[in-house]
């Protein structure tokens, strides 16, 4: 998305209102020089607490008790009773009530339970890192990824993370525990912001195929971004894009929600007169008259019909999708979705057919 170049005061300059500096403003004028958001409002728990994502999928690890893996095996929460088959099942099994009710010898099935192994994408390519709101879509797209994983993680549970950037992907292991997940959201509010027009040849879906082959155990993947591609035109929905192949083979043994987060000057142009936008990906510039009415809804038709090929690439890749403005309340977003994604997950995520989940 091309960022409008405004003329706006050095940083530090008392304003006319009283305030010192523009917050994330700034950053549709030059990159931001640090986060946007303090690591204490990453953990929302107390509007968060009683949320639960279902994982539907099956997972794989060796830690019981906790994450039903939807696998009969050996494991601490009991299933179905069953017929016994002499020289098959184990006797220390013996449903010994069920086989007093029906005189027939009966054994209890368990179902394994796994630890849950997540893994979050952020895309942290220049066309993130700025925002007219309170923060930059960079550092909003960090917040979904402190929520998400706050209620996605339980006990033993792991969490890792992988940047983006032109011209590397940055990796952080994964590991368990609520201190361990602060850590990797603190390293991702302190990796360097990359400089506009950074040379590379890297996008979302190098991002993605890295993790693919990277990540070798099932479990919930995230993928965040604007899901915008540099010096791409194309707006029909019916031309997939480059990220739809890698994002359809990712969703085939993994849960995979994606976080799409927008910016309030992408989806409604502000009327401020003639203004130089410049793409921070690459050298397009151009002046636009943004009071004039007509330009405008061009423009909003445009980005419009962008944001609605991106919905159904998704719907169509079978991916959960969430919707995050950099101008709204994030918390209360990404808890109507939860709400409605528990209700909703077990029909999504239906793996292709014969693939199990």
């Amino acid at each position: 998305m091309a960022r409008p170049d405004f003329a706006l005061p050095p940083s530090g300059t008392t304003l006319a209102s009283g305030r010192h500096d523009v917050g994330a403003a700034e950053s549709i004028l030059r990159p931001p020089s640090g986060p946007t958001i303090e690591l204490k409002a990453l953990a929302p728990e107390a509007a968060l607490r009683r949320l639960e994502l279902t994982v539907v999928r099956r997972l794989e690890g060796f830690l019981q008790g906790d994450h039903l893996g939807l696998l009969p095996g050996p494991g601490s929460d009991l299933n179905d009773a069953r017929e016994y088959v002499p020289g098959e099942d184990d006797v220390r099994r013996m449903d010994w009530a069920v086989t007093a009710r029906t005189s027939t010898p009966h054994v209890r099935d368990t179902v394994a339970d796994r630890e849950l192994e997540i893994w979050a994408l952020l895309d942290a390519t220049p066309s993130m890192n700025w925002g007219t709101a309170g923060v930059t879509k960079r550092d909003l797209g960090i917040a979904a990824i402190a929520a998400l994983g706050y209620v996605s993680q339980t006990v033993g549970d792991r969490f890792g993370g992988m940047v983006l950037h032109s011209d590397q992907v940055t990796r952080f292991p994964a590991r368990s525990g609520r201190q361990a997940l602060y850590g990797l959201l603190k390293r991702l509010l302190t990796d360097p912001i990359e400089p506009d027009t950074t040379t590379g040849s890297l996008e979302l879906a190098d991002g993605i195929e890295t993790m693919i082959r990277s990540q070798r155990r099932r479990g919930m993947r995230i993928v965040v971004s604007d899901f915008i591609t540099p010096g791409e035109q194309e707006l029909d929905p019916d031309i997939a894009p480059a990220w739809e192949r890698p994002l359809r083979r990712l969703a085939v043994r993994n849960q995979v929600l994606c976080v799409e987060v927008v910016d309030a000057g992408e989806t409604e142009f502000p009327d401020v007169g003639e203004i130089l936008i410049k793409d921070p990906e690459t050298d397009f510039a151009r002046y636009v008259n943004t009071s004039d009415p007509r330009a405008r809804a061009m423009i909003d038709k445009a980005s419009k019909a962008q944001r609605e090929r991106v919905a159904t690439v998704l719907r169509r890749c079978g991916v959960g999708h969430i919707r995050l403005s950099t101008d709204r309340d994030w918390v209360a977003d990404i808890a109507r979705f939860v709400l409605t994604y528990r209700r909703t997950a077990s029909v999504l995520h239906t793996p292709p057919q014969g693939v199990s989940k």
